[in-house]
């Protein structure tokens, strides 16, 4: 079924129904297929969209960047150090400066407030490349990831999310497998488990969509039977380097293993994460956190991270196509 989404901005995904995501994700397949094999029709020839990204990017940048292109579109890159926004402009002045120019804006960046501010104020479709509380284009991406990798529907499937249930990913995971009707768990310390708020409205959302909402620190409860195991960095981009130390503290126990793997009882279990995954020595931060700390793995291990388990790689690609389909359905011609 077709919906029409034309002028929408996508800032997060309490805004959409099951019905409207599940448009999106067939969409994104389409896509896909359409970029595969070949005859993918440009439908924003002649649109101009600027990407703020106030926080540094490797995938939501490149799969903007890609994304439009392939579409026809033309983009311009405003770095954390390309802009005057919040420094000599407000974001309310640069909303109706830049929706003057530009047929669609992407941002990436703080809070919540920012991007809804920009959205208000631009008159264009505004599109959430991240904020500090919502990531829902990732969402989209993972969900047709599991999708591709699962004999089952949406709703039947199940994922555990393990670590810093308090951020970004942990909150949009909650929503988005709230409103699919999906068998959602979230393993974390209690203390660092979403908003009271948030977790009452998502189970409110459960009633009407059939989904499963656990919230635990016990891991056996957490991840046994799932299909998906998930992961993100202990320290969020933004925090101080001081966080650290009590987060692997906190933390350590949530890590992604070979043992969590075996924990499921799934031999075909599949493990995700939105990256980067400090898994190895390989980074400037791995490194020092190895010299600090002891572990040449944080969130996930190496092994479980290039193990047939692990379809990181697929999910990344994947921002490509889902991020198109949000830009085509509330853009396109």
């Amino acid at each position: 079924m077709a919906f029409n989404l034309r002028n929408r901005s996508f800032l997060k995904l309490l805004d959409f129904t099951k019905e409207e995501l599940t448009f999106l994700l067939e969409l994104s397949k389409n896509l896909k297929d359409a970029k595969y094999g070949g005859y993918e029709r440009p439908t924003l020839k002649g649109k101009n969209i600027a990407l703020i990204f106030e926080k540094s990017s490797t995938r939501t940048r490149c799969a903007f960047e890609t994304a439009a292109f392939d579409q026809g579109a033309r983009v311009t890159y405003l770095g954390p150090s390309g802009s005057q926004i919040g420094h000599k402009e407000s974001m309310k002045d640069t909303a109706r400066v830049l929706g003057r120019m530009y047929d669609g804006i992407e941002y990436r960046g703080f809070g919540q407030k920012i991007v809804e501010e920009l959205a208000e104020y631009s008159n264009v479709p505004v599109w959430n490349g991240l904020t500090d509380e919502y990531h829902p284009t990732q969402i989209l991406a993972d969900f047709l990831t599991m999708i591709e990798h699962s004999t089952k529907p949406l709703s039947e499937i199940s994922f555990c999310y393990l670590g810093d249930a308090r951020n970004n990913m942990g909150n949009s995971l909650l929503v988005g497998g709230a409103i699919m009707g999906m068998d959602v768990r979230l393993c974390a310390p209690k203390e660092i488990l979403p908003s009271e708020d948030l977790i009452n409205q998502c189970k409110e959302i459960a009633k009407k969509s059939g989904a499963k909402i656990t919230l635990t620190s016990d891991l056996e409860e957490g991840v046994k039977g799932v299909d998906f195991l998930y992961t993100d960095v202990w320290v969020s981009m933004g925090e101080a380097d001081s966080a650290w130390e009590e987060r692997i503290k906190l933390l350590k126990p949530y890590q992604i293993n070979m043992d969590t793997i075996k924990l499921t009882g799934n031999p075909n279990v599949k493990f995700m994460h939105c990256l980067p995954a400090f898994h190895n020595r390989e980074t400037t931060i791995g490194e020092e956190i190895f010299q600090k700390f002891g572990l040449d793995g944080m969130e996930v291990t190496e092994e479980v991270f290039e193990s047939e388990h692990s379809i990181v790689f697929d999910e990344a690609e994947n921002r490509v196509h889902t991020i198109k389909a949000v830009m085509v359905a509330t853009l396109g011609t």
